[in-house]
C-alpha cells in the first residue's frame, strides 16, 4: 500500500467528511492507498498544514488559496500549488456577536479582531471596513489557533473569520445569533478555501499515485453528497470533544451543497484565482505578477 498524508486545516468537520468517508468504505484501499488524516490538535499549529508540505512531513495540506500565493512570493520561495478546491463557492465571513450591535464591517473601526495571523488575513478585514465606508483601523490580537471561536463568544474579541457552514452552524445550535460579514458582498474576489495544497515536484513525481487519491476523494466528497446520514456516521468519530453540539447533518447538507459534481469537484477555475490576485495587488497586500495558472494544477483532478 501506497502512504498519503494529508494535513487538514481544522479539527475535523463537513469540509472534510469526503476524506473520513473515502477512508471507512475503503475507496483509498481499492486504489492500493493507505491514508492518513492529520488534525492541528496533533501539535497546536505549531507548523502550518502548508509548512507541513513544504517541509515533506506530509503530501497534502489543506489550506486557503492564498498560501499557495504565500509560499511562492516569501524570500525563499517554495513551489507548491494547487491541485484541488473542495468547496465551489467561499463559505467563510467575518463573523460578530448581534448582542454587540457591530451591524456593518465599518462600525469595526476601533474594536477587537481575532486573528489566525495568515498572511493577508488582517488586510484583507481592515479593506472590508474601508469598503463598507470606515477607517480600516482594528484591535487585532493572535490567540491561540484552536481557541480563537472562543473568544468571540466569551467577549474577548468582537470579530473573527469563521465558516458558516461549522461554527455558524454552531452558533445557531447554541442559540448564539450571530452578523456575519461575506467577502462577497463587500468587493472583495475571495478566492477558494480550504484547497489541497501539495508540493509541484511531488505533484510530477508521485503523479498515478496522485490521481488515484483525487479519484477516491472525489468519490468519497459526492457519496458524502449523496448520502449525508451515511457520512456524518463516518465522520462523527473523528469530531473533537468542543465541537460535539453541532448538528452534523444540518452542517452536512449545508456543506455537501457546496461540494460540486462529478464534473466540478475539485477544479479550480484559473480565471476566479487570477481576479483575487489582480486584487491583491491592486490593493497593495502583494507586490509579485503572478499567473492565476501557475499556482494551480488542474491536470490532476480533471481526469
Amino acid at each position: 500500500m501506497e502512504q498519503i498524508k494529508i494535513a487538514l486545516d481544522w479539527t475535523a468537520n463537513t469540509n472534510h467528511t469526503g476524506f473520513f468517508t473515502a477512508n471507512a468504505l475503503n475507496f483509498y484501499s481499492d486504489y492500493g492507498l493507505e491514508v492518513t488524516l492529520i488534525t492541528p490538535e496533533s501539535d497546536d499549529y505549531a507548523k502550518t498544514p502548508a509548512k507541513k508540505v513544504e517541509l515533506g512531513e506530509v503530501d497534502f495540506a489543506l489550506c486557503p488559496f492564498e498560501s499557495v500565493i504565500s509560499y511562492r512570493t516569501k524570500k525563499n520561495p517554495f513551489d507548491g500549488v494547487a491541485v484541488a478546491a473542495l468547496l465551489r463557492e467561499d463559505l467563510s465571513a467575518i463573523a460578530c456577536l448581534k448582542t454587540s450591535g457591530i451591524g456593518t464591517p465599518k462600525e469595526l473601526d476601533g474594536k477587537v479582531y481575532a486573528s489566525y495571523q495568515a498572511r493577508y488575513e488582517d488586510e484583507i478585514v481592515r479593506q472590508m471596513i474601508k469598503n463598507d465606508g470606515g477607517m480600516g483601523t482594528l484591535d487585532i490580537i493572535y490567540p491561540k489557533k484552536l481557541g480563537i471561536w472562543n473568544t468571540l463568544k466569551e467577549g474577548s474579541a468582537n470579530a473573527t473569520w469563521i465558516f458558516m457552514n461549522w461554527e455558524g452552524i454552531q452558533a445557531e445550535n447554541q442559540k448564539v445569533a450571530l452578523n456575519t460579514f461575506r467577502m462577497k458582498d463587500f468587493g472583495i474576489p475571495y478566492g477558494y478555501s480550504p484547497i489541497l495544497f501539495a508540493d509541484s515536484k511531488k505533484v510530477v513525481k508521485n503523479r498515478k499515485a496522485y490521481q488515484n487519491f483525487l479519484i477516491a476523494t472525489k468519490k468519497g466528497f459526492l457519496y458524502a453528497k449523496a448520502n449525508p446520514e451515511k457520512a456524518i456516521a463516518h465522520l462523527l468519530p473523528h469530531v473533537a470533544d468542543s465541537d460535539r453540539d453541532i448538528n452534523l447533518l444540518q452542517s452536512q447538507k449545508y456543506t455537501g451543497s457546496f461540494y460540486g459534481n462529478e464534473d466540478t469537484w475539485g477544479v479550480i477555475e484559473p480565471l476566479k484565482v487570477s481576479e483575487y490576485l489582480e486584487w491583491l495587488k491592486d490593493k497593495g497586500l502583494e507586490d509579485y505578477t503572478l499567473l492565476g495558472a501557475s499556482l494551480v494544477n488542474n491536470q490532476v483532478v480533471n481526469l
